[in-house]
């Protein structure tokens, strides 16, 4: 076996797939990409069981066709180092060696058998619908972030699909905070809903932000979800059980709105939490008015901050304590110049919204429960 490609384009594929290689695992055949020759292509895959990433390219040159298991860390690291030059792979099919050529370097590594890589699982009863790139790119970027890592609650460590015919729905919660991300722009023929783990969102994430103008195909059944796009085809296993019933949650009557500039309170947020409490990040919020004043104080340490803000606001004076980190990580994931903050009582959720949304097929609901104030 052998062939021709340039090392950036191979370079630029194996980063891809790396995402999906663990720094340990239990079987060592994990640790490698497999390369298999077929029909003038190279089809590279790597895996960790519960998500497969396949790419496959077209090289300048194939002689013959197989598949051998090559460690992915040396393979990586030698790629890096190479300028944009033509790279040759030869494989001999009887010992499994693989002779890398590049420029006036000569390279040489142990391949492994490619039997014990595991096998692709087969498309049975899916669903199908696509969906594009954009979009999906979108929703993952504005919820991921607000996933669990409860081992006791696998369903919140995913992001929740629900696809309606209207509608596309992304949400994702740690029971702190919920983020519903809904699409009007993007609609299934089927009612359906299904838990995407985090690790293949983040790859996809990455990956499809570069192509942005394309469609992806998402195929699904009972156990896994299959992505098609381009020259990319993704597996992941799905997370199992039922997720929470997360509209029950949402409080529906909220008089009190405040409207500000995001920007504004973000970094007014940023300086007052260094003064905070640090294992509470408590930031007490006190409206009184047209103003906001951010307030929070260590007392261990003797520490105290405190800001004036100006702000629109309809409703009665009220004071509300909410986890600092939890509101910058939703005020940095919205990309808007104002939001609106609209709350009922010092106990119940306060629920974000961006204001002036330039994209009228984009619903983004954001809520955040609030802390205990020390009184």
């Amino acid at each position: 076996m052998k062939f021709i490609i340039t090392s950036l384009k191979l370079l630029r594929s194996l980063q891809a797939l790396s995402g999906v290689l663990n720094s340990s695992n239990t079987l060592p055949i994990l640790d490698d990409f497999l390369f298999k020759l077929e029909n003038n292509e190279l089809i590279i895959t790597a895996s960790d069981l519960e998500t497969t990433m396949i790419i496959s390219l077209t090289p300048d040159l194939i002689e013959g066709r197989g598949e051998v298991a090559i460690p992915a860390r040396i393979l990586l690291d030698t790629m890096k180092t190479f300028p944009d030059i033509p790279v040759t792979f030869e494989i001999n099919s009887d010992n499994l060696t693989v002779e890398l050529l590049a420029g006036e370097g000569k390279f040489k590594l142990a391949g492994h058998r490619s039997d014990e890589f595991p096998r692709l699982p087969v498309v049975v009863d899916a669903s199908r619908i696509e969906i594009k790139a954009e979009v999906l790119v979108s929703a993952f970027e504005k919820t991921v972030f607000a996933t669990g890592n409860d081992e006791l609650r696998p369903a919140m460590s995913g992001v929740l699909c629900e696809l309606r015919d209207d509608n596309v729905t992304f949400v994702a919660t740690d029971a702190h905070k919920l983020v519903r991300y809904r699409r009007y722009d993007a609609k299934s023929e089927l009612n359906a809903a299904f838990i995407l783990p985090k690790k293949p969102i983040n790859q996809l994430k990455n990956i499809l932000s570069s192509k942005q103008e394309e469609s992806v195909t998402i195929e699904f059944n009972q156990t896994n979800a299959y992505f098609t796009f381009s020259n990319v085809k993704m597996v992941c296993r799905l997370i199992e059980g039922r997720y929470p019933n997360y509209e029950a949650v949402i409080p529906s009557q909220n008089p009190n709105k405040l409207t500000i500039d995001r920007a504004a309170l973000l970094n007014s947020l940023r300086r007052v939490a260094i003064f905070a409490n640090q294992s509470t990040h408590q930031v007490r919020f006190r409206i009184s008015g047209q103003e906001l004043f951010l307030s929070a104080e260590d007392l261990d340490y003797a520490n105290e901050a405190k800001e004036r803000l100006s702000c629109s606001y309809e409703g009665d004076d009220m004071e509300i304590g909410f986890n600092s980190r939890f509101f910058q990580e939703m005020l940095n994931n919205l990309d808007q110049f104002e939001i609106r903050l609209e709350m009922s009582a010092p106990n119940r959720a306060g629920i974000l919204f961006p204001v002036d949304n330039d994209n009228e097929n984009e619903d983004i609901l954001m809520l955040v429960m609030p802390v205990m104030l020390n009184q």
